[in-house]
């Protein structure tokens, strides 16, 4: 028992934390709300999943022999996330319009999953702590775990910027709240590239 408390405590805390598939999530529940977030909760949540069974089914085992390969993932998901910043600074704030844009769909959670070095690091030190002799049982119940605590974790997010979107009305104010969410994905993508 104290295995399965010992996994989920460290999915918790992964999974919480500040990072940027949940500032997207705050800032995609604020503008969009929690409904049209829930997508963007799902497909990061199962990216997360996926991710996490593959590098304890062997994955971390190529990256080993190709580390390259890491380098690559890195400056993928800092240029993602210096776009998603991007699109976030040039908002005009104006909520009414949201009906004509779209929330992050599940793809885009995945993917940005996908393209997060957080997530990376969380994969590898988790299989590493837990599961370092690969066995199957083992990544298969970490991953379940893992696989409730995301989709809370994110889906918290979503829901606080759905809070928010009572006291972001005033598109000065949702601009300044976009503006802010992007600074905090610029300063995420600048600290990746530190060494």
């Amino acid at each position: 028992m104290s295995l399965i408390f010992s996994m989920a405590a460290f999915a918790l805390v992964a999974s919480i934390t500040p990072g940027p598939v949940n500032i997207v999530a705050l800032s995609s529940g604020a503008r969009y709300g929690f409904r049209a977030t829930l997508g963007h909760v799902a497909g990061a949540t199962l990216g997360f999943v996926l991710l996490l069974v593959l590098m304890g089914l062997g994955l971390h085992e190529v990256l080993q022999h190709w580390p390259g390969l890491t380098r690559v993932v890195q400056l993928g998901g800092v240029g993602f996330l210096l776009f998603m910043a991007w699109k976030l600074a040039l908002d005009d704030g104006n909520l009414g319009a949201a009906e004509a844009g779209r929330a992050p769909s599940m793809f885009h959670g995945a993917l940005m999953q996908w393209l997060n070095p957080k997530a990376w690091l969380a994969c590898v030190a988790g299989m590493g702590a837990f599961v370092a002799d690969g066995e199957a049982r083992l990544v298969w119940q970490f991953a379940a775990i893992y696989l409730v605590i995301c989709y809370v974790s994110v889906g918290c997010w979503a829901y606080a910027g759905s809070f928010l979107r009572a006291w972001l009305g005033n598109p000065a104010t949702m601009r300044l709240f976009n503006r802010t969410m992007a600074a905090l994905l610029v300063a995420s993508a600048v600290y990746l590239l530190l060494p």
